[in-house]
């Protein structure tokens, strides 16, 4: 009978089909969320003459046609420019261009031509540095010789570049700033980048006659009577920043 009784187990355990397990699926990797773009260090320089940062396809643009030597534009940069970046540039719902107009005529063809002169990363940080010496800078513009004054008249647009950046101390503040002094001195001596000064102030008049600085320009409109980021901050809002 045991025997029996084993061959009969033996047999019932034969005919039961043999089930596999299934194979446990491996839980996918979470996915990681994708890095926001660094729309604030993403600087280009454009066609125009200017230098933008920001997400080009941003639905707003804003441009700023500024002076190097005017305090308005100081104190923009200085106090509306960092609310503009971290508040819509960072965003990417803003995308901001600086270009220079020199509203001051020969003053500011140094400071244009230096501040034009660094790597394009270094554009805005140089700009920002400037603006914040600015009434060091140019406080001196009464000292300048009678003789002196008469004879830039007759001297070329880079020559009195050379000499009222080294006057004002441009050209010293921008070499302590990292650029080197042959390269400043190359960027001064640059003729062909005093001509593209001169068409694009020309072409900024043209477009949208400027009649002071700061100037700014709202998806192609000009901002009449705005001035500080006060008045910037609804145009910008109006137009479709949140």
């Amino acid at each position: 009978m045991k025997r029996l009784a084993i061959a009969l187990i033996a047999t019932v355990v034969l005919a039961v089909p043999v089930v596999q397990a299934a194979p446990v699926k491996k839980a996918a990797p979470a996915k990681r969320a994708a890095a926001r773009p660094d729309w604030v260090h993403t600087v280009v320089r454009t066609p125009e003459g200017g230098v933008r940062m920001g997400n080009p396809a941003a639905k707003v643009k804003l441009i700023e046609y500024g002076a190097r030597t005017c305090p308005t534009c100081a104190t923009f940069t200085l106090n509306g420019a960092p609310l503009l970046t971290k508040t819509y540039v960072a965003t990417g719902q803003v995308s901001y261009e600086y270009r220079d107009f020199p509203v001051h005529g020969a003053i500011d063809l140094a400071p244009i031509l230096l501040g034009h002169c660094v790597p394009t990363r270094a554009f805005f940080p140089l700009l920002d540095a400037m603006m914040a010496n600015q009434r060091a800078l140019i406080g001196r513009h009464d000292q300048i010789p009678q003789a002196k004054q008469e004879e830039l008249q007759k001297m070329s647009p880079n020559a009195v570049a050379a000499y009222l950046g080294k006057f004002f101390g441009y050209t010293d503040f921008t070499v302590k700033a990292g650029l080197p002094i042959a390269r400043a001195n190359a960027c001064l001596a640059d003729r062909k980048a005093v001509d593209a000064i001169a068409a694009q102030t020309a072409a900024a008049n043209k477009s949208y006659t400027i009649a002071g600085t700061p100037t700014f320009i709202v998806n192609g409109v000009v901002a009449e009577k705005v001035l500080d980021w006060a008045g910037l901050e609804p145009v910008l809002r109006a137009a479709g920043a949140k």
